[in-house]
């Protein structure tokens, strides 16, 4: 049988460059190789049996709150099929949580007074967890959100003391310390020093002593990390921060992400609310517009090539799960529905399947392997290196010069384009000290993702 050169050309290119399924398969997460724990390095996450875990999560805030049974189901689904190994929501909720019913018309507290959980409201959410679990996914669940603590802005009431945050931390802890699939998120969108420290140290303390299978984590307010209050507590696994919804360029990374990464004592640190797609720009969308799909991709990129363990998308629109009916929060103008399909939701699964694909151990950020000018904040460029990889991410495409010495033999070099995951010849072969590259496009919504591989 003859071949055609085209056919055999073809089928070259797809066992050189890999070509990714638009859709995930099966279960997100395979939960087999055993709970999660912190590599050796302290710089990601793993299984148990060592096998590494990337942190990617959608933000569903009001997911218990204000979902029916068919619509969790519906959620999950597409965010399983999306490439999402996490999903991020909250027990007693943000809006109006505490005396707003959720859809099946339970509140999660019986007395509020005294921080009595609502057995029907959690026996509802254990069954979502589960759900969730047959889907690959982990929850990582806020015990509550921080105007339950602090009342600097949303519905509140304030209901915790030290005394109550510990009791009703260790009752979760025992509720739940032998699902597969729980992350403990402590803290909810407030700062975690002041008169709030003894709360929230409380409250982690509560979830340590009872739960010793389950990481722990503190979602602070905009612009600042865990690290600031509770990186030497004993019950904190990782940290998280917030980048928040107003920044625009690097510095926020240099200032809170690459800070936690240096610090003496490793521990994993990831983005656990950075700036919404279909968000308004620092809440001012007459002046500044609003957050889109290069936005949070960037921010993903950024975060993941600068030594993240994980990254958080989220949607203004999904996280409040607005429908028809419902106030919008913070300008927000989207259906959660079809907002769920919007084009940064899609792309996280390109991300996934890229870091994926190569071997995590001694992979760092490698900014030392950029040797053309590099100062914008708003085009940064990024890179992470491996024992035979480099990952380079080009914000705006364009021109750059790399080191790239560092490779003993031939190297392949290729382009992924993060809005489609396409993968494609960079046509550069050898290594060198000086070598120039430039993207296949160039301006914003052009960002690209150079892939270097030792042969």
């Amino acid at each position: 049988m003859r071949v055609s050169k085209t056919l055999l050309i073809s089928f070259i290119c797809l066992l050189v460059f890999p070509v990714w399924a638009e859709e995930w398969q099966g279960p997100s997460v395979n939960m087999k190789p055993g709970p999660l724990q912190v590599s050796r390095e302290g710089t990601y996450l793993q299984h148990k049996d060592g096998t590494p875990f990337l942190y990617l999560a959608d933000t569903a805030w009001e997911l218990f709150h204000r979902l029916t049974d068919e619509e969790i189901e519906f959620y999950l689904e597409d965010r399983r099929s999306k490439g999402f190994t996490v999903i991020q929501a909250v027990l007693l909720p943000e809006l109006d949580g505490l005396f707003t019913p959720n859809a099946l018309g339970e509140l999660p507290l019986k007395d509020i007074e005294h921080i009595e959980p609502n057995e029907n409201y959690f026996k509802w959410v254990d069954k979502i967890i589960r759900l969730a679990e047959t889907k690959g996914l982990y929850m990582a669940l806020l015990p509550t959100w921080g105007d339950k603590v602090d009342k600097e802005w949303g519905k509140g009431p304030e209901i915790f003391t030290p005394a109550y945050a510990q009791a009703y931390g260790a009752w979760l802890g025992k509720r739940y310390k032998n699902f597969k699939n729980i992350i403990w998120i402590n803290g909810g969108d407030r700062l975690g020093g002041g008169r709030n420290y003894p709360i929230w140290d409380a409250l982690g303390k509560g979830l340590r002593s009872a739960d010793k299978n389950h990481l722990i984590t503190f979602h602070p307010s905009g612009e600042a990390s865990s690290s600031e209050w509770f990186h030497n507590a004993s019950w904190l696994d990782f940290n998280m921060l917030q980048t928040g919804h107003c920044q625009q360029n690097y510095e926020i990374y240099d200032k809170l992400l690459k800070k936690d990464y240096n610090r003496e004592t490793k521990k994993p640190v990831l983005d656990g609310e950075p700036r919404y797609e279909n968000h308004p720009v620092c809440w001012l969308p007459d002046s500044l517009g609003w957050f889109d799909d290069t936005d949070t991709r960037m921010a993903m990129y950024w975060s993941l090539f600068s030594g993240a363990c994980g990254h958080t998308y989220g949607c203004h629109d999904v996280w409040q799960m607005l429908a028809p009916g419902r106030t919008p929060e913070g300008h927000a103008r989207g259906e959660w529905k079809q907002s769920l399909n919007l084009p940064g939701a899609t792309q996280v699964i390109h991300a996934r399947k890229l870091l994926e694909h190569f071997s995590w151990n001694e992979r760092t950020p490698a900014q030392e392997v950029i040797l053309s000018a590099n100062e914008s904040m708003e085009q940064k460029i990024t890179a992470l290196k491996g024992t035979d990889h480099l990952l380079v991410y080009m914000p705006r495409g364009g021109k750059m010069t790399l080191r790239l010495s560092g490779f003993s033999q031939g190297i392949t070099t290729q382009w992924m384009n993060p809005r489609t995951g396409e993968i494609s010849d960079a046509g550069i072969k050898e290594a060198g000290n000086q070598v120039e590259i430039t993207a296949p496009s160039s301006g914003r919504g052009n960002d690209w993702v150079f892939i270097v591989r030792e042969n």
